[in-house]
């Protein structure tokens, strides 16, 4: 039995879609963030030293990491799966797009929606009242010189490859979709989107609509990314 180390608010949501996309049984255990700190409690320690999410095990097999994860899935039991194998066959230039976007989503667009969530808490959260114009002023400065424009050229730039295929890989949905879901649907949490972006937006809207997406949230529980 496949079990999924599963961290709410997180990126192992696409891990239990995939599972769900590709019709295999698996068991979710839960953990909870720190409602103050927003980190994931010690407990995951116990399954990878990291102590974060997601981790799969199967058998005698951990696996961590997300791209790494889907890829392990998708070779070892794609051809089983009801949706078939999600990746695209070797040597195409599908598949070169999938490995391409599959490491991008973490590689590279992460990290600035990661910087915007850590300065959007510097510039608002409690301080010295001598403080807090300074910090303030330090995340704003920031932000409009660096985060922002990063995001949004990443953006610009996903928009305009979905102007050349209907999905991140082709023609045909793929895994690869499912891990660019997590930045994009923090993206769009976060006022990203904000209606400049209309196929990214109907990407969304797509993959929010199939079956196997919604059978995932069942399992994974309440996903409100945060803001």
């Amino acid at each position: 039995m496949i079990v999924v180390h599963h961290l709410n608010n997180s990126r192992s949501q696409r891990v239990l879609w995939l599972l769900e996309e590709l019709g295999l049984s698996y068991q979710v255990v839960r953990y909870q963030r720190d409602a103050k700190t927003m980190l994931a409690p010690p407990e995951l320690k116990a399954i990878h030293p990291l102590g974060k999410s997601p981790v799969v095990v199967d058998g005698d097999c951990v696996v961590a990491e997300s791209g790494a994860i889907i890829e392990y899935l998708v070779d070892k039991y794609g051809a089983q799966g009801s949706a078939g194998a999600l990746m695209p066959p070797p040597g195409t230039p599908e598949k070169r797009r999938w490995t391409y976007f599959l490491h991008y989503a973490e590689g590279s667009m992460m990290a600035p929606l990661l910087m915007k969530l850590i300065f959007d808490r510097v510039e608002h959260s409690p301080a010295p009242f001598f403080v807090k114009p300074i910090a303030r002023g330090i995340a704003q400065k920031v932000k409009g010189s660096y985060i922002l424009p990063q995001i949004a050229q990443h953006l610009a730039y996903l928009e305009g490859e979905l102007g050349k295929h209907t999905w991140f890989a082709g023609e045909q949905f793929s895994a690869a979709d499912i891990q660019l879901s997590f930045p994009l649907e923090a993206a769009a949490a976060r006022g990203g989107l904000d209606g400049k972006f209309p196929r990214l937006q109907a990407f969304l809207d797509r993959i929010h609509a199939r079956p196997a997406y919604q059978r995932a949230l069942q399992q994974g529980g309440p996903y409100e990314l945060l803001k």
